[in-house]
């Protein structure tokens, strides 16, 4: 088949791990007979330095005609600060945005290998199989802003459609799993999450197989360390998702293990591991690449539908994890191309 690729590497390391992502996929396509044109374009803190945007519309533009969009991370010290009116996440929340990639998907899974790597004991880590399903495009994140002197607010807003199609997903992965969905609110403080359990418990009667239940946001928090392995698919709004699913990168060993994928109704979507630029080791060839490379099995899953291409990365991935081509943050000391390399030769042997 033939794909275009929008490729932006972003600031940090994402020049480093994207760069490993688009040579897998280069051997993906050899390997299978595919062509995949890629066309690089900038955004966040490179896009402002040069175009004084985040988002440069030749960028947005490019990914809307794109099959799908693979990035690598926004951000660093250059544009850290916070009082800026224009900073390199608006590019990202921006994509998104435009994008509609609204469900943001982010699995977790705990090789034996790096066990060790994880703050929690060996016993706490079996069979840990999890998917994150965020929804990305509405919240607090999005909602209106003001700030004076001495007081600010976010507009923390979702509408019933929103959630909806955040939820629907969700139980669908969780059907096509171990059927068992965990809907994580604050609905005993937030009059948003009442709103998010009742639209969710209204959509599961369209799914009696999937058993649901509910959590709070801060008792998830602690049970996502303690008991990680009752999880199956877990869905819940844009704030709270980013920081369990982060938090969850303490179960993997490494926030550089962990990719995402982010979904709407079209072909379109955007792909990202969920680490960030990683300034203080950038373009010293230390950043893990595994996590884009993953993302990268994903944007073959999600957008090209080459389900036996992504199984194949994965394979290729947990290979070079066993034979312990690894970056230093899971007790290596292979570089990024190097790991790279490992993954693509893997690639190869099957």
């Amino acid at each position: 088949m033939k794909a275009d690729i929008a490729l932006l590497p972003g600031d940090g390391v994402g020049l480093e791990v994207t760069a490993c992502a688009v040579e897998v996929l280069r051997a993906v396509a050899s390997r299978g007979g595919h062509e995949f044109q890629f066309h690089e374009h900038l955004i966040g803190g490179a896009a402002i330095d040069a175009h004084g945007d985040p988002l440069p519309p030749s960028t947005l533009a490019a990914c809307k005609r794109a099959d799908a969009v693979l990035l690598g991370a926004v951000g660093g010290p250059k544009w850290s600060d916070p009082n800026a009116k224009v900073r390199p996440e608006q590019g990202l929340l921006g994509l998104r945005a435009a994008l509609g990639v609204y469900a943001n998907l982010r699995p977790v899974r705990v090789h034996s290998e790096l066990v060790r790597f994880s703050p929690l004991k060996d016993e706490k880590l079996r069979n840990v199989d999890l998917l994150f399903v965020r929804e990305l495009t509405g919240g607090a994140y999005f909602g209106a802003k003001t700030r004076s002197a001495e007081a600010a607010t976010d507009e923390y807003r979702y509408t019933t459609p929103e959630i909806e199609r955040a939820a629907r997903r969700a139980f669908e992965f969780a059907r096509s799993r171990r059927r068992h969905l965990t809907h994580v609110d604050k609905a005993n403080v937030l009059e948003t999450s009442r709103l998010w359990r009742s639209t969710v418990e209204r959509i599961a009667r369209d799914y009696p197989d999937v058993k649901l239940e509910h959590q709070l946001v801060d008792s998830m928090a602690m049970l996502l360390l303690t008991r990680p392995s009752t999880y199956d698919v877990i869905v819940t709004e844009n704030l709270f998702g980013d920081i369990l699913s982060d938090e969850a990168a303490a179960l993997a060993g490494s926030l550089g293990m962990l990719p995402s994928a982010s979904l709407g109704d079209g072909k379109v979507g955007l792909y990202e591991p969920i680490h960030g630029s990683a300034p203080d080791i950038a373009g010293k060839g230390l950043a893990n690449p595994l996590g884009t490379i993953l993302s990268a099995a994903l944007l073959l899953r999600y957008s090209l539908g080459l389900e036996a291409e992504a199984k194949a990365v994965q394979v290729a991935v947990d290979s070079v994890i066993a034979h312990g081509t690894l970056t230093r943050d899971v007790g290596g000391n292979a570089s990024t191309k190097e790991v790279g390399a490992a993954v693509q030769k893997a690639l190869v042997k099957q």
